[in-house]
Parts: C-alpha cells; sequence; structure tokens
C-alpha cells in the first residue's frame, strides 16, 4: 500500500509541473495580453504640490498630491513623470504601485494602485518560516513546503481552469484531493493513519459540497456578494458561473479545518488502541468522539470569530443605518457568510465521526490479526 502511495504521488509530481507551466502561460497569453492597462512599480522622488479640502457632509479631509515619480521596473523603467496622486497621502521616498492606461485613442493616464507592502510582508513571511521550522522541526519544514505547493495548485491549476470555465464544484473537489494528497501524505508520511485521514477528510470534503450546493440552491445566493465578484463578472464578459464559484470558495476553504480534524482523530484512535488493550472497539470509539467533539467545539469557535472578524467592518456600517437584525441579516453579503461558515462547520462535524470510524475499524481489524500470530 505505502509503494503504491508513492507511485502516486511522483506521478502526480509529474503530471501537475507542466500543467503549472501550461496554465501560467495559458493566463498570460489569454488574459494579461488582451489589456490595455500595464502595471508598475514606482518611487516617490519629490512632493511637487498639495492640496487640501474638506469634503461635506462627513467632513472628511481629501488629499490631493503632484508628484514627480520614476518608475523602478518594466519596459518603462528609469522614466521620470508627473503624476497626481488623490488616493493616500505620501512621501518622498516611498514606494507604490501605479497603473498605465492607454485609451483607444492614443491617450494615457496613470493611477496609483497600492502603497508597496511587500518589504513587511515577506519580513512577517519570514518570521512565520522560522517560527515553524524552529518548532516543528523537520515536520514543520515539510507543512511548509505542502503550504508551498497547495498555493501553487490553486494558483496555477484551479484559478486557470476557473477562468476557462470548468465547472467550479468539480474542479475544486478534484483540486481539493490533490491538495489534500499533498498535505497529508507529504507531512505525516506514506502510512495508513495517513491514508484513514485522507480518505475521511475527502468524504467529508465530498458531503460539504453536497450540502453547499443545497444551501445555496434553497436560500437563492447569486454570488454576488462583493465588489471584487461584480468586477469580475464584468472583466470576464458575463461567462463564469458566479454561484458555482461561491461553492467553491466554501470547498477549498473548509480544507485546513478538514485536515486537522481528519488527522487529529486517527492519531488520537491509534493512541486509544496502544495503550487500551482490553477496550472493546465500541468504547475506543466512544472515547474518541469525546476527544472529536472537544475539538470541534474550539474549532466552530474559531471558524465563526474568524468570519465575524473579517466582516466586522462591514457589520458596523449596516449598523449604522438603522435597519433591523433581521433585515441586515438577510442582505446577501451576510447571508453569504453566515451559510459558508455553517455549510464549512457541518462539514467539519461530519469529518469526526466518518474519520473516527474508518481508523477504529481498521485499527481494531489490525488487533485482531496481531492476536491471531
Amino acid at each position: 500500500m505505502v509503494q503504491n502511495l508513492k507511485k502516486i504521488f511522483i506521478f502526480l509530481v509529474f503530471f501537475f509541473v507542466p500543467l503549472f507551466v501550461f496554465a501560467q502561460g495559458f493566463v498570460e497569453e489569454d488574459f494579461v495580453s488582451k489589456s490595455t492597462q500595464e502595471s508598475y512599480r514606482a518611487e516617490v522622488l519629490e512632493v511637487v504640490d498639495v492640496t487640501r479640502e474638506i469634503l461635506p457632509p462627513a467632513n472628511v479631509e481629501h488629499v490631493t498630491q503632484t508628484l514627480q515619480i520614476k518608475i523602478l521596473n518594466g519596459n518603462r523603467k528609469g522614466e521620470e513623470v508627473e503624476f497626481v496622486n488623490d488616493f493616500v497621502e505620501l512621501e518622498g521616498g516611498d514606494t507604490f504601485f501605479l497603473d498605465h492606461t492607454i485609451l483607444p485613442d492614443g491617450s494615457e493616464y496613470y493611477t496609483m494602485r497600492e502603497i508597496d507592502r511587500l518589504l513587511p510582508i515577506l519580513v512577517l513571511v519570514g518570521i512565520f518560516a522560522f517560527a515553524v521550522v524552529l518548532f516543528g522541526g523537520l515536520q514543520g519544514m515539510r507543512s511548509l513546503i505542502s503550504l508551498a505547493g497547495s498555493l501553487l495548485v490553486i494558483l496555477y491549476v484551479l484559478i486557470p481552469a476557473l477562468l476557462a470555465g470548468y465547472s467550479p464544484v468539480l474542479t475544486s473537489i478534484i483540486i481539493a484531493t490533490v491538495v489534500l494528497f499533498f498535505a497529508i501524505f507529504f507531512v505525516h508520511g506514506f502510512t495508513m493513519s495517513s491514508l484513514i485521514s485522507f480518505i475521511g477528510t475527502i468524504s467529508a470534503v465530498v458531503f460539504t459540497g453536497v450540502f453547499a450546493t443545497i444551501s445555496i440552491n434553497v436560500a437563492k445566493l447569486t454570488g454576488f456578494a462583493s465588489d471584487e465578484v461584480i468586477y469580475l463578472h464584468l472583466s470576464t464578459g458575463g461567462e463564469l458561473d458566479m454561484t458555482g464559484l461561491l461553492l467553491a470558495g466554501i470547498i477549498i476553504g473548509a480544507l485546513g479545518v478538514l485536515d486537522d480534524i481528519a488527522v487529529t482523530q486517527v492519531s488520537v484512535v491509534k493512541e486509544l488502541f496502544k495503550v487500551g488493550n482490553k477496550l472493546s472497539s465500541k468504547k475506543i470509539y466512544k472515547k474518541a468522539l469525546r476527544v472529536g467533539k472537544a475539538h470541534i467545539g474550539a474549532l466552530l469557535n474559531t471558524l465563526i470569530l474568524a468570519y465575524t472578524g473579517a466582516a466586522l467592518p462591514l457589520l458596523l456600517l449596516f449598523f449604522q443605518t438603522n435597519n433591523s437584525i433581521i433585515s441586515i441579516v438577510n442582505r446577501e453579503v451576510f447571508a453569504t457568510e453566515i451559510i459558508r461558515s455553517l455549510v464549512g462547520s457541518v462539514g467539519l462535524i461530519l469529518a469526526v465521526p466518518i474519520t473516527t470510524w474508518l481508523a477504529v475499524t481498521y485499527f481494531s481489524k489490525r488487533r485482531k490479526e496481531e492476536k491471531m500470530l
């Protein structure tokens, strides 16, 4: 069994590496080249002029700057241009990203996209990686590699496949299978415990996908719950299935916690069989479920609070309008997050009995075989 798993792992590596290359070329050729907009990184050389005005009725200060900037990359590297910025106030030496747009009539203009935050992000990534390796050792390093592989699969396989119009739900389940395969077997080794965790997680993912489909259809969610979804819909000519993308997001979002609960349950069952030789399989199943219930309680709290924290500014905004709680919850932007968190929680709950039963069945059979020897 272990040898077969290793062969499957090698096959997936050799299958997906060329697919990464193809997908990257697909995105660049079919989506980027059609744009009349280019992005650059730039540095503020000088603040030429600053205009400040108070905008009614909220009395918010609006700042407009005229900046002398230098482009730092791309085919315009080294060029100095004057740039009007009304996005966020900048100082000399600041770096930022801007878009250069060329209109059909040949005219062109620059607009600020975002402040350059790459350095603090890279520093935090370094601190995170150091902490993981320091406390996790070799397994922590494998976890980092697995995480990087998961992100590559999502960026270079899942996203191009969704943009190409493939079924979001089916594609997400396939990608989830690949991601979980790498995450579980690469981090925890090619063992039967890993195989049980993998099967239990995939079963929970499938149930989550089915439940999410039913929930979204019953609630009549359209998938248009945020501005970025509307922009995506317009930029792709309305060819993407936004409801399907919502389903895909729920499935991918549930992977992390499902993996966590499955691996934990298998480990608990394995240890109980080691120390509880006199315990029946039924008692071990019940004891493992108690651990799972405690784990679920903590994870559910984490899930709900994470979604609430992400939506906190939006909650404050809507509560300022003096609408009733029922009216606020009924809005699609909130209904989507509520259903997303509840569906993910149901999938999490299902993962516990499924994975625990699989683990108890396997280790019970192995204990019987060992007694017969």
